[in-house]
């Protein structure tokens, strides 16, 4: 998915891998459209859009060491938490979890990680 926005869906910065916010949208859709299911079925998609851009900049979700959790309701905060230790084990990432009260194109979630992944 290409973004709809004048940013890169990811730059590297030295040894380092950011990765602009991801949305639960579904990839490679003509518009862009959220998975079903609340935040956290969101927070699984954007990781999953997360880790396939991981890969295209050669680096995966185990070197991910900072990320940030933007959520509309902190209600959802417990099953977000849940989904994210499907992805992600430890070293855990440090990680910031924010409740915001609006997220772009009406996402319930969404995810930015930093990986230290020098060139290999």
């Amino acid at each position: 998915m290409s973004p709809q926005r004048p940013y890169s869906p990811w730059r590297r910065a030295g040894d380092f891998v950011i990765l602009s916010g991801q949305l639960g949208v579904l990839p490679d859709q003509e518009t862009m459209t959220f998975v079903e299911g609340g935040s956290a079925a969101q927070v699984r998609q954007a990781l999953e859009n997360a880790k396939r851009l991981l890969g295209e900049a050669g680096a995966t979700l185990g070197d991910v060491v900072k990320a940030s959790l933007f959520v509309l309701d902190m209600k959802d905060f417990a099953a977000c938490n849940e989904v994210w230790l499907e992805f992600f084990s430890d070293p855990l990432p440090t990680r910031t979890a924010v409740a915001v009260a609006q997220l772009p194109l009406g996402a319930q979630a969404e995810v930015e990680l930093w990986a230290y992944a020098p060139k290999r």
